[in-house]
């Protein structure tokens, strides 16, 4: 990167800064000087799907608009802890840049790792490393986050097994296990028609094994490379797409009230238009 164009970035970051505290000002806008850490958190969260969704499109001008929503927040939610004497912007910054020093001892320092898995491995192992030192919890599963979605979580659980050397020998070995979580399933729902024919712990027994269904279909995501999380998002969109596709066929009245078998045909015919 020239030094112009570092000079071009830091500029535009510095206009940010300089927005967000004219926001905050005493002449500043009223709804953002009311804002709090707290308050501001849930909007982060927002803003970082509304990114995923748009980098997954994969318009530019999209991410760029929502890449920028995210940092806004992060900036406004440091400068309110700022004010308060809690930490700023400054701190959280050098905060990411020594962890990322640190973590990559093949770039900034002697080491030399050439292969991307190493890279993995060796990241999780300074990790546990420096929970260690804190006192923290040192198991090779630490430090997924329990609020991620849950395709997503069971993706960087299975990541961080792996990493840890409880692994397959590559996606069939993933594959037959989800296809056995399969089996277990259906051997659960024999004579199952409905939710009405559950109950008790013969309920509990099912919705445990359509969960490990669903954690041996993110595991095998990540043994393929692909992100369960987004496979699902992406089929959900299939979805939609399809079903408003055969409700605009059937014209006025939808699907509501219609067979199966038409239902079914009109559900193929959107699928082969699309």
């Amino acid at each position: 990167m020239s030094d112009t164009q570092q000079e071009t970035r830091g500029e535009a970051f510095e206009r940010l800064l300089g927005i967000v505290d004219k926001l905050r000002a005493p002449d500043g806008c009223p709804w953002d000087r009311e804002q709090t850490v707290e308050s501001m958190a849930p909007h982060l969260i927002e803003e970082a799907h509304e990114l995923l969704e748009a980098v997954e499109c994969g318009v530019d001008a999209d991410v760029i608009e929502e890449a920028g929503d995210v940092m806004m927040v992060v900036a406004m939610i440091c400068r309110i802890a700022e004010e308060a004497g809690r930490f700023d912007l400054g701190d959280a910054s050098r905060a990411i840049a020594d962890k990322l020093v640190r973590r990559h001892p093949h770039v900034f320092g002697d080491e030399k790792i050439t292969e991307a898995e190493e890279v993995v491995g060796r990241w999780e192992a300074i990790k546990k490393a420096e929970r260690a030192g804190k006192d923290e919890d040192t198991s090779a599963l630490a430090g997924v986050p329990k609020a991620l979605p849950a395709l997503q979580r069971a993706q960087r659980t299975c990541e961080k097994a792996v990493a840890a050397g409880f692994a397959w020998e590559d996606a069939r070995g993933a594959l037959a296990k989800l296809k056995e979580e399969v089996g277990e399933l259906e051997a659960e729902l024999d004579g199952v028609k409905g939710e009405k024919d559950l109950e008790g712990e013969r309920e509990e027994r099912v919705v445990a094994e359509l969960g490990d269904v669903l954690l041996a279909s993110a595991h095998l995501g990540r043994y393929l490379g692909v992100d369960p999380e987004g496979a699902c998002r992406a089929a959900v969109r299939r979805f939609e797409e399809r079903f408003r596709r055969m409700e605009r066929s059937m014209g006025e009245g939808g699907v509501s009230g219609r067979p199966l078998a038409e239902l079914l045909a009109a559900w193929e015919e959107a699928k082969a238009a699309h």
